[in-house]
């Protein structure tokens, strides 16, 4: 599978504080995990892009835009109290939101298959007009609508994060060209994400959500994957599929409760490449969402990207 890869420099200036457990020493340690075992030079490199305001605006409304752009200009502040702002945030979003319409592109062109966005800020829970759970934009919604508007017809997004897409979810509640799942601890933060949430009007039924509760292991994800995830998708034949790529489901990480292996991500990374080849030709866009064990998110990675690279 032709995979590409895309990382700046750039993620690293979004500065979060001495004590924030999303730091750029996540992205630091991920690329020196894929240095160590020869990977980084068999993908295919993504061109930088920022995504333009008129853009961010297919998801965002113009006046949360500039009240981000506002406060790096001005050095900093908070969207709330767990999502600061420091002065190059609004560029590094931009830029994290512009890697996703970048793959699309380069998707739609035939240039690559897939694609590997190890970005920063994260996204998921960014909403129309307001940040929060460390997200400023939400890159894979608006990858999502800059791909309905390329001409894609049917988006498949999975979000396996340990907390749930709250803002994906919302942004396509009512909208039946976008199939949104999402298998998440609950109840948690957000505290969004119960079964009975499946989307309302054309809508319906067309959002999936998988609580799992604290403690989950391998083997019930494993279930809910066979059971649910993925007769879900074969049965909705998307397009292309989007993963919500947070590693914060490991049994290492200090803000998750579930109890994942590395191995996990393998697994999870395995079914969903295989029924991607069967219904979009292989089409996927992984972007990187939450994971706060340097070491489990580096392991995680590392195997998530060998299955892409090797499918």
């Amino acid at each position: 599978m032709k995979t590409a890869i895309f990382y700046d420099d750039l993620f690293l200036k979004h500065d979060t504080g001495s004590y924030h457990p999303e730091i750029p020493e996540r992205l630091t340690a991920i690329i020196k995990r894929l240095e160590e075992k020869n990977l980084l030079d068999k993908f295919i490199p993504l061109k930088k892009r920022f995504a333009t305001k008129d853009e961010l605006e297919l998801v965002h409304h113009d006046s949360y835009i500039d009240y981000v752009q506002h406060l790096a200009q001005k050095g900093g502040g908070y969207l709330d109290g767990d999502t600061p702002i420091s002065k190059y945030s609004y560029e590094a979003a931009k830029l994290a939101a512009g890697s996703g319409l970048e793959a699309i592109d380069e998707i739609q062109n035939g240039n690559i298959e897939s694609a590997i966005l190890l970005v920063r800020p994260p996204g998921h829970h960014s909403l129309k007009s307001r940040g929060m759970g460390f997200c400023l934009f939400n890159n894979i919604a608006i990858a999502a609508r800059y791909a309905l508007q390329k001409g894609f017809k049917k988006i498949a997004i999975l979000d396996w994060d340990v907390h749930h897409g709250n803002g994906t979810q919302d942004e396509f509640y009512k909208d039946k060209n976008v199939l949104f799942i999402s298998i998440h601890q609950f109840p948690f933060y957000p505290g969004t994400g119960a079964i009975d949430e499946i989307g309302e009007g054309e809508g319906k039924g067309y959002t999936l959500n998988v609580p799992m509760p604290r403690g989950s292991t391998d083997a019930d994800y494993k279930k809910a994957f066979e059971n649910k995830i993925l007769p879900k998708i074969i049965e909705y034949e998307p397009e292309i599929l989007l993963i919500s790529a947070g590693f914060d489901a490991h049994k290492l990480d200090p803000l998750g409760g579930i109890e994942l292996s590395t191995s996990m991500y393998e697994w999870m990374t395995d079914k969903i490449t295989k029924l991607a080849k069967e219904c979009c030709n292989g089409k996927i866009i992984s972007f990187l969402e939450g994971g706060y064990s340097l070491k489990a998110l580096a392991e995680s990675l590392e195997a998530h990207s060998t299955v892409l690279l090797d499918s």
